[in-house]
């Protein structure tokens, strides 16, 4: 499954919970999806708020699939290809350098 077809799952998914209809009180609206990918986001430090490795792989892989899905509304929501926004971000950052922490 491609990037592409898990936006159309998602789509179906939020379409049918009625979160996609204007009195929704989850309305998905692009700043409510940004702010969810911060919260979510947010939610993955916190496995390893106290730790190096995270201490339950099985909850940290639902908190990243959170994510995962509010970056792939975000996108649809505001007509960004994320497939090719990676490959031409990728482009970018080789011809990139980065200075070593120890450097700065």
């Amino acid at each position: 499954m491609d990037i592409q077809q898990l936006t159309e799952q998602i789509n179906r998914f939020v379409t049918a919970k009625g979160w996609y209809q204007t009195d929704s009180p989850f309305a998905q609206t692009q700043r409510n999806i940004a702010t969810s990918v911060a919260i979510e986001a947010a939610e993955v430090l916190e496995h390893f708020q106290f730790g190096e490795k995270a201490s339950d792989p099985q909850a940290l892989a639902g908190e990243l699939a959170d994510v995962a899905m509010y970056l792939f509304q975000l996108a649809y929501l505001t007509d960004i290809d994320l497939e090719q926004a990676i490959l031409k971000k990728l482009q970018v950052n080789y011809a990139r350098t980065w200075e070593s922490p120890s450097q700065e």
